[in-house]
């Protein structure tokens, strides 16, 4: 692969900028400003103008990826123009970027979900700046996923943490789980994270950084990359539906070094994003005319409405929202847009869109999709607008076609308040990391 990628290493490729303070710095796997600021860092890359290589899956963008080498894929999010669905919205520029499992568009993550693109560099980014330290990651279970089937196909290591009702969701589509070390938290999806990042502490571990982690962010950057390429432009309207909100930050990102680039054109789109009501502190904040959320005014009787949810990986009670370039900042800049979608709302579009489409969704996707149906009835989109949707999962029936699912079985399982169970786990790591 090294052959393949004519590759700068490190600072020479790229360096960390804070967006709070400007500071610039050499990335050591650095999450967090190094002066302190509540703010994200963004990479700023020695290239300006992306080349879009071939035969490399998601690293044909390897020019605007954190990590040194390539690793080998072929999962790439795809893009087309709509035709059927298009015409059934009345909408006659409607593209479809698609991260899931449907071999017949040549979309091939496996794990149905567009979080392989934050786990590949992720791992890698790992590899190459933390000193060989294994990565710990917690999530609704569609991440946790995607870091396996990673480690599982590459035989970097993970120790993912998910809610025990996230557990059917835990497979891969082969049997060597000898790289994952996989536990699971009684609570939900906050329980998971907070947990996780207690785990991280033990020696020999290392936080995977959430919307902190570049990596993670860039790799979700690839969808609009490759989006225009696809278009030969941007789109004016930009569709996601977000739990924590890292993916539509990245495409804010992603937009904003496309126009620099200057082929790609010079208006940043408007971001629309979603989330799935009840649970919608975000649109709750944002309507609101807020920069920051309330707990008490966005997320009463929080455990009761996650539990309601369709789409319970949209679930993230302590989003990015006020974080300097984060959620809010991005709406405010791109004259952004949010939509609260019910479960009948999700579950109608979804059969609409599969109808139409012929590939199954991931309900988070289907929050995206209603979004969208939402914004046509209301007339915010027009007939001729370019309008691009980013169908962040799908393809679960179609992978089962192809594929045998190899549930993950859980090493161990604590509960959120054992304090007490992080001495239990140490040992059972350290076994772990020496049968790697």
């Amino acid at each position: 692969m090294r052959s393949e990628v004519n590759c700068k290493m490190g600072a020479d490729k790229y360096q960390l900028k804070c967006v709070a303070g400007g500071e610039v710095v050499v990335d050591r796997y650095t999450n967090t400003c190094p002066e302190g600021h509540d703010s994200l860092l963004r990479t700023v890359y020695s290239r300006k103008q992306i080349r879009r290589r071939s035969g490399l899956g998601m690293f044909n963008y390897f020019d605007w990826l954190p990590v040194d080498k390539a690793v080998p894929t072929n999962a790439s999010p795809i893009t087309y123009k709509s035709e059927a669905f298009g015409q059934e919205l009345g909408l006659n520029e409607l593209y479809i970027s698609f991260s899931g499992y449907w071999p017949e568009r040549e979309a091939y993550m496996k794990t149905c979900t567009f979080k392989e693109l934050e786990a590949l560099p992720t791992l890698q980014r790992v590899k190459e700046r933390a000193g060989g330290k294994i990565v710990t990651v917690a999530s609704a279970g569609n991440t946790s996923r995607a870091f396996a089937e990673v480690a599982s196909a590459t035989g970097m290591p993970v120790l993912a943490v998910v809610p025990s009702t996230s557990l059917p969701r835990m497979w891969t589509t082969t049997g060597n789980h000898a790289h994952i070390f996989l536990i699971a938290v009684d609570g939900d999806y906050s329980d998971a994270i907070a947990a996780g990042k207690q785990i991280a502490k033990l020696s020999g571990l290392i936080e995977e950084g959430g919307v902190k982690n570049v990596a993670r962010r860039d790799g979700m950057g690839v969808v609009e990359l490759e989006a225009a390429f696809a278009m030969s432009g941007l789109p004016a309207f930009y569709f996601q539906a977000v739990g924590s909100g890292t993916g539509a930050i990245a495409a804010w990102e992603a937009f904003s070094r496309l126009i620099a680039d200057g082929r790609f054109g010079a208006r940043m789109p408007k971001i629309v994003i979603a989330q799935n009501l009840p649970f919608a502190p975000m649109v709750s904040a944002w309507q609101a005319g807020r920069a920051e959320i309330i707990a008490e005014k966005d997320m009463k009787d929080a455990e009761h409405a996650i539990r309601q949810l369709y789409a319970d990986v949209l679930s993230t009670r302590n989003p990015p929202y006020s974080i300097k370039g984060g959620v809010y900042d991005m709406l405010s800049s791109t004259d952004g847009r949010m939509y609260g979608i019910t479960n009948v709302e999700a579950r109608e579009a979804e059969k609409l869109f599969e109808g139409e489409e012929g590939i199954d969704l991931d309900p988070a996707a289907s929050v995206a999709v209603a979004s969208l149906l939402k914004a046509v009835d209301d007339g915010m989109v027009k007939r001729d607008d370019r309008i691009l949707l980013n169908i962040t999962g799908g393809g679960y029936k179609r992978v089962k076609e192809n594929y045998e699912l190899h549930e993950i079985r859980a090493r161990c399982e604590i509960k959120s308040s054992d304090h007490g169970a992080l001495d239990e786990l140490e040992q059972e790591l350290r076994e772990f990391i020496k049968a790697l």
